[in-house]
């Protein structure tokens, strides 16, 4: 045990990347090397955690200067979060300063897909609430995928923890087809497909959503957005934010995350082939719960 605060130490690190995009990339995959006499299996989730981080910063969202304050804020908590409760795990003294923190801080006594989503996800929805009035000021169609990309990290967590949910009749693949050490996070880096890497992206929203007509809008026309007051629902519940609930009209169709509800042509495109199949085969949302 050293005498040093793991508070103390994480500020530190931090504050020296916030300016240094490729420098928070270094930092997140630094902080999954552990002591091999320590490590239960934390590190095949490295690539998980660094992969979306990557297309983030061939977007430029994380540049100092000309890159978008929103992504820059909520990274840098999920960055805050994960460099705290490696300090506490390996020796600084302190106790976790955010339920992030503590649920990351668990996830490296007892690494699972299920605690790493937990954590994850905990973090990275805190960040999502904390900064509400930086999301308002980003131009429609980056705002419109601040939603999507929840929504994505919501059903992702639901894969491995709660997959009736998440896939109804295919549940018994949740589990697998989630695990983040399998490349689950390929549901975050199809947007790279559609998104070109530049930032900012302007308010032609239309334009992006008819782009996406393959992998990406099957599983969003055909599968998360039918679940998603259920979703948004049980994360809600599972981590403890009610404020989750709040980024859903009451209609349960259009997220509200720095979104007017009214404007929610984009979030009903016209189904694909692939989405109405993807509907089916996976039939109605139900409750989650057992």
């Amino acid at each position: 045990m050293t005498t040093r605060m793991a508070a103390e130490l994480a500020d530190e690190r931090v504050a020296r990347v916030v300016d240094d995009p490729e420098g928070r990339l270094a930092l997140l995959r630094d902080l999954y090397r552990v002591p091999p006499a320590v490590d239960r299996g934390y590190l095949p989730y490295r690539n998980a955690a660094s992969a979306f981080l990557r297309w983030q910063l061939r977007r430029g969202v994380l540049h100092p200067v000309h890159g978008s304050p929103w992504w820059r804020a909520v990274n840098l908590g999920l960055l805050r979060d994960t460099c705290e409760a490696s300090a506490l795990a390996f020796g600084h003294r302190g106790a976790p300063r955010t339920p992030g923190a503590a649920a990351t801080l668990a996830f490296i006594r007892a690494p699972s897909a299920r605690s790493w989503y937990l954590a994850h996800n905990l973090s990275i929805a805190s960040a999502y609430l904390d900064h509400r009035e930086l999301a308002e000021a980003e131009d429609r169609v980056e705002r419109f995928f601040l939603n999507l990309v929840l929504l994505r990290v919501l059903f992702a967590h639901a894969l491995v923890s709660e997959p009736r949910l998440a896939l109804g009749r295919l549940a018994p693949l949740g589990r697998v087809v989630g695990d983040p050490r399998l490349g689950m996070t390929g549901i975050f880096l199809s947007l790279s497909r559609v998104l070109p890497d530049r930032y900012p992206l302007g308010d032609d929203v239309e334009a992006y959503v008819v782009a996406e007509h393959g992998f990406g809008h099957a599983l969003d026309v055909g599968v998360i957005l039918p679940r998603a007051p259920q979703l948004y629902a049980w994360s809600a519940e599972v981590l403890d934010l009610a404020g989750l609930r709040d980024l859903l009209d009451p209609a349960g169709t259009t997220p509200t995350y720095a979104w007017d509800p009214v404007d929610d042509r984009p979030w009903r495109p016209p189904a694909s082939r692939w989405a109405r199949a993807a509907r089916h085969w996976v039939g109605p949302a139900r409750a989650p719960y057992s």
